[in-house]
């Protein structure tokens, strides 16, 4: 069996792409698991399911990650479906994606080529616990949990010298979440700026999260930490998030492969 694939990332946080025609009808996690093997498959933090909508969206996605568990949203990988789509003829400058979070809107911003750049619409973060107890040592003593399209866990530190990795790995599978939660680590740059770490359920450690960085910048405003707009410093390069009711992200998206994999 083959399947065609498109590779794109955003702000190097990597997926996969496949028409929903072109996927099998079954064993769609495990074929998950091994398309997004970095070793023995083409290798990516995700694989998305596209296809086109009806008269409310161009276009819908259906997200596994890496581990072949299923996600209701990505931020970075609704940015490539979006840069997918327009590049197959199948929306305008604006593009509107049916989600597990719902529908979401890109606005195209600018294009070269097979670069884009969009400005998202994440829709109103709901707050579940602006500070929330979690003494896990190390210097982290409380967090901020909130919903941006799925479950975030937003960590406040001092700086990233420990080993938040390790950190993020016992968070996200923490009893107290009992669907996973993905996890970001941040810290005040300045007064409209944060920098950030990230360790996603079901992928792991990340350059870049859209919904993670979302997240997190929320967070850092709910704590009197920065303003918006917030600068979103993350080792992949900045992702930009404000805040106005509804959480507004600007990050690129680009398409770097296409092929066959062979299951």
């Amino acid at each position: 069996m083959k399947i065609p694939f498109t590779k794109a990332h955003g702000a190097r946080n990597d997926f996969l792409l496949t028409w929903s025609k072109d996927a099998p009808g079954s064993d769609l996690a495990a074929i998950a698991r091994a398309i997004c093997d970095r070793h023995t498959g083409i290798g990516a933090d995700g694989w998305l399911i596209v296809g086109t909508a009806g008269a409310e969206a161009e276009g819908e996605i259906h997200l596994y990650n890496s581990d072949g568990s299923m996600a209701e949203i990505s931020g970075n990988g609704t940015r490539c479906a979006a840069a997918f789509l327009i590049r197959h003829g199948c929306a305008p400058g604006l593009v509107r994606i049916r989600t597990g979070a719902g529908v979401k809107t890109l606005r195209l911003l600018q294009r070269r080529e097979l670069w884009f750049q969009f400005e998202m619409n994440m829709g109103r973060p709901e707050i579940v616990a602006e500070r929330f107890p979690l003494p896990l040592g190390e210097g982290v003593r409380d967090v901020t949990l909130l919903r941006v399209g799925n479950p975030q866990c937003a960590v406040p530190v001092e700086d990233f010298e420990f080993d938040w990795r390790g950190i993020g790995s016992r968070i996200a599978v923490h009893p107290h979440f009992p669907e996973g939660t993905n996890v970001s680590f941040f810290q005040a740059v300045d007064g409209h700026s944060i920098e950030a770490r990230f360790y996603e359920r079901g992928a792991g450690e990340t350059m870049s999260s859209g919904t993670g960085s979302t997240g997190a910048a929320v967070a850092a405003v709910l704590r009197g930490m920065v303003a918006s707009p917030v600068r979103v410093r993350t080792p992949a390069g900045p992702i930009d998030i404000r805040l106005d009711g509804d959480v507004f992200l600007t990050g690129p998206a680009e398409i770097v492969a296409e092929g066959e994999f062979f299951v």
